[in-house]
């Protein structure tokens, strides 16, 4: 019987692993990096042990820290969630030798999977995708593999999964490099260099197939998931059930799931991905041995805790008799601190506002006042919704993500909404190329909410005694957005009313309540309840019902003395370490030529010349950490 486990994890995976044990009255314990000793889900757990820095190889990463905390602190069992050692077989032979449960697959079903090619060659049955996994991972040999294949050609990491070590290829010319990144970020993601080749499946629809297996033999489906919605071939919305699949598709597939399962003796929680082609054929792509980050939709359509069925078979209980096939329609987002019109760039800093929306289910490990870190994944939530049907889903899912705030840093929050919303979506035609087919949900709508702008300045007035005081004299406050300045005059015209003028628009305003930044007012009869704060640097963000945004305070008075950097400055988006430098000094370069490769968040990120003209200056060499907003080259 177990009664503490250790949670080898953190964020919103480690609160939602807390939340069932506790349900189930099983004590936790939960491990923390530096940058994690005020998290919330360090302050959940029953008991906490620090595990090192923040860099997660020192912590996270760092089997033996772990083994030594749960057995420091009596813990009879180890969840892993999903990321960091979730599936990495030595990790949980270790855990099992330490004379400890690990609550997950067994280290022989986790190795099996967690090389591509290998599991693609072990198993019987199940199609693939037609490409290369052989041994010889020379240029030439990769190269002319890819000529046989056909462009274009997806190259993968063999080791590992997330997007990680993966580049689409189009044409010839352009394989050599991709071969190069595909490796190196292949090496310092999994710490295995080995590629594979795969034809690109055009317009595929990315389905997975959910199973669960016990110690005594019994292995089901609990059907699919449908995970197309992607970017940098990372999943953001999942749905379940598919629109892509007919019940005889579907039955197929859920078949070779189970039947691989049975091939590796597989218990606990597994996931089988597959491609879908345009002609409705299925390729098997990877199984993910642990928990997914997408589990939720499948216990809302099911009514199944995924978490408790895990550690009930890791005590060697059998499968639940019971009918768990899907009923109903659940959709997921995952809400990332990034920036879409950026290349979904992370984002850190301090959250300044999270308020969670009511009546749909939240998976979130994070809180007002918590600054986000540069070391970790910049998910921090999932908002999921269930319906009837799928168009009743993605309306309360919709309405969910209007009242969610989170407010102090960009996000992925209002892109969400219009892919969610776009007709096609809507109509169930997508692919993994959504995203990119579809530029103009990229394109922000930047108008400023004039809801948003009066109540940021009315929040700049310190006191309505000022108003009373001032009757007959407009407050002019100026803020910018998206480069562009607003005006907002405000007069006072009596109690709580005042008379507003935003550009050429006029407006009788009444002002009902202010609590604790939220501001309830009416704009010529129409009221609304508006959340407006303040941030650094004389920001302002606000929250309305059109969504969220900051607008910078223009203070009338600037410094003397200030001035702008030099022109031709390229800076770091976010603290980070150099991985690639790709120019020399005194090198000429064109417009949107890569300089440099910046590693941050997991994430490469590519520093473009901004303009052609020649490298004046370099600051950095592969390897050095920089902080950010540090000039990393110059070009004049």
């Amino acid at each position: 019987m177990i009664r503490k486990i250790l949670i080898a994890n953190r964020g919103e995976i480690a609160c939602r692993i807390i939340r069932t044990c506790r349900e189930m009255g099983i004590a936790t314990v939960a491990v923390y990096a530096d940058a994690d000793a005020h998290a919330l889900y360090v302050e959940m757990a029953d008991e906490a042990a620090h595990i090192g820095s923040s860099v997660p190889g020192e912590s996270y990463l760092n089997r033996a820290k772990i083994i030594a905390a749960a057995r420091r602190t009596g813990a009879d069992a180890v969840h892993p969630g999903y990321g960091f050692l979730a599936e990495n077989a030595d990790f949980a032979q270790a855990v099992i030798d330490a004379g400890l449960i690990f609550i997950g697959p067994s280290p022989s079903a986790i190795a099996a999977m967690g090389k591509k090619r290998a599991a693609k060659e072990m198993l019987k049955g199940i199609p693939v995708v037609p490409g290369y996994m052989g041994d010889d991972q020379s240029d030439e040999r990769l190269i002319a593999e890819s000529e046989r294949i056909g462009y274009p050609i997806m190259v993968k990491a063999s080791a590992g999964g997330g997007g990680k070590g993966m580049r689409q290829v189009d044409t010839p010319e352009d394989m050599p490099a991709a071969l190069e990144a595909a490796r190196r970020e292949a090496l310092q993601a999994f710490g295995d260099g080995t590629l594979i080749l795969e034809r690109v499946v055009v317009n595929p629809r990315h389905v997975e197939v959910q199973i669960f297996g016990d110690q005594l033999g019994n292995i089901i489906s609990l059907g699919e998931r449908e995970c197309t919605i992607q970017r940098r071939h990372q999943k953001i919305i999942e749905e379940t059930p598919s629109t892509a699949l007919t019940p005889e598709l579907r039955a197929q597939m859920c078949m070779a799931a189970v039947s691989i399962g049975k091939q590796l003796d597989y218990y606990n929680a597994g996931t089988v991905e597959f491609l879908v082609d345009e002609d409705r054929n299925f390729y098997f792509m990877e199984m993910n041995t642990r928990l997914q980050v997408e589990h939720p939709i499948t216990e809302e359509a099911t009514g199944v805790d995924l978490v408790r069925w895990q550690i009930m078979v890791a005590e060697g209980h059998a499968l639940p008799e019971m009918d768990v096939y899907p009923a109903g329609h659940a959709i997921e987002v995952r809400i990332y601190a990034e920036d879409p019109a950026n290349e979904f760039l992370p984002v850190i800093g301090t959250i300044l506002r999270w308020r969670e929306p009511d009546d749909v289910r939240v998976d979130s490990g994070v809180r007002s006042g918590d600054n986000l870190s540069v070391y970790y994944d910049p998910m921090l939530a999932k908002i999921i919704a269930y319906g009837e049907h799928r168009e009743g889903a993605i309306r309360r899912l919709d309405y969910a993500l209007s009242q969610l705030q989170l407010l102090g840093m960009r996000n992925n929050i209002a892109f969400l909404r219009r892919v969610l919303l776009h007709p096609d979506h809507l109509a169930g035609d997508i692919s993994t190329t959504f995203i990119a087919q579809h530029p103009e949900l990229l394109q922000e709508d930047t108008t400023p909410d004039p809801f948003g702008l009066i109540a940021a300045a009315l929040s700049k007035i310190e006191g309505k005694t000022q108003w009373r005081n001032n009757m007959n004299s407009p407050v002019r406050h100026t803020f910018a957005a998206s480069g562009t300045e607003y005006v907002v005059a405000l007069t006072a015209a009596g109690k709580d009313i005042y008379a507003a003028q935003v550009g050429d628009q006029a407006y009788t305003v009444q002002l009902w309540s202010v609590h604790d930044g939220d501001i309830t007012l009416s704009l010529d009869g129409h009221r609304q309840t508006v959340t407006a704060l303040p941030g650094p640097d004389e920001s302002w963000w606000v929250h309305t019902r059109s969504g969220s945004a900051m607008y910078r305070w223009v203070n009338p008075l600037p410094e003397a003395g200030s001035s702008r950097e030099a022109a031709g400055s390229l800076h770091a988006p976010m603290p980070g370490q150099v991985r690639a430098v790709l120019v020399t000094a005194g090198q000429q370069v064109a417009e949107g030529d890569v300089l440099l490769i910046l590693e941050a968040m997991k994430m490469e990120h590519r520093i473009k010349a901004p303009y052609a003209g020649e490298v004046a200056a370099i600051h950095y060499a592969v390897g050095d950490s920089v902080p950010a907003e540090a000039v990393l080259l110059e070009i004049k």
